[in-house]
C-alpha cells in the first residue's frame, strides 16, 4: 500500500472542490428528475395499473397531466410525490 501526503491547505481545498461537485450533482439530480416527463404508457408501466385507472386518476384530479393532441404526459415529480397508494 502507497501513503501520500499532501499539505493540509491543499487539502482542504481539495475538500471544498469534492463538496461543490457534490452538490451540483444533487442539483441536478433534482432538476433533471423534477423535468423529465412520461408518456402515459411509461406512466402506467411505471405504477403497473391500467389505462382506465390512469383516466380515473386524472378524472378526480389525482394526478396533474399535460396533453398534446391525443398524447398525455405525466411530470416525473408528480407521479412519485403526490398519488396514493393503493
Amino acid at each position: 500500500m502507497n501513503v501520500i501526503t499532501i499539505e493540509s491547505e491543499v487539502f482542504k481545498r481539495l475538500m471544498q472542490k469534492l463538496d461543490a461537485i457534490q452538490d451540483r450533482l444533487i442539483e441536478v439530480e433534482h432538476q433533471s428528475f423534477s423535468d423529465k416527463w412520461v408518456s402515459n404508457t411509461e406512466f402506467v408501466g411505471m405504477l403497473k395499473i391500467s389505462k382506465r385507472t390512469a383516466q380515473n386518476y386524472r378524472d378526480k384530479g389525482l394526478i396533474r397531466f399535460s396533453q398534446i393532441g391525443k398524447q398525455v404526459y405525466y411530470r416525473m415529480s408528480d407521479v412519485c410525490c403526490k398519488l396514493p397508494l393503493n
